[in-house]
C-alpha cells in the first residue's frame, strides 16, 4: 500500500476536533493556552487557528454529551519551563491531574484537563546536549 497522497483543504491538511459543552468558554481557554485567534462565529463549530496561519487548526465542536473517561487522543504542549507553564494554563482553568510530573525517557510531564474534561500534557523535554 503506497503512502497517502497530499490533501489540499482551505485551512490546511489536519486539522484536530475538540468536544465542548460550551463553545464560547472552551474557545477563550484555547485561544489563550495556544495563542491561536477564532476564525469565525461560533454556531455548532469554531475553528481556532494560529495567529501566524503556521500549524494546525483546532475545531471546537459543540456536542450535549458529558465527558465520561479518558480522552483516546490528546494534545502535548511543549515547553522548555514546565512548572511555569502548568501554573499559567492552571490560571486559565486547566485542571491538574497529576499530583507530580510523570518523568519518562528524559520527558517530564503534567496531565492536565481543559475546562470540558478534555485531558492534555504539557511536557519538558529533556535537556539538549551541548
Amino acid at each position: 500500500m503506497g503512502e497517502r497522497a497530499p490533501q489540499r483543504y482551505v485551512g490546511g491538511e489536519l486539522v484536530v476536533v475538540v468536544d465542548v459543552r460550551e463553545l464560547e468558554r472552551a474557545a477563550e481557554f484555547w485561544t489563550r493556552v495556544l495563542g491561536y485567534v477564532r476564525d469565525g462565529k461560533p454556531e455548532q463549530y469554531l475553528s481556532l487557528v494560529p495567529r501566524d496561519g503556521v500549524g494546525v487548526e483546532i475545531l471546537l465542536q459543540q456536542v450535549d454529551d458529558e465527558k465520561l473517561t479518558k480522552n483516546r487522543l490528546h494534545l502535548d504542549l511543549r515547553t522548555s519551563d514546565l512548572s511555569s507553564e502548568v501554573a499559567r494554563v492552571r490560571e486559565l482553568g486547566a485542571t491538574q491531574l497529576t499530583a507530580t510530573p510523570i518523568v519518562e525517557h528524559g520527558w517530564t510531564w503534567h496531565v492536565l484537563a481543559d475546562p470540558d474534561g478534555n485531558e492534555f500534557c504539557i511536557l519538558q523535554p529533556p535537556p539538549q546536549p551541548s
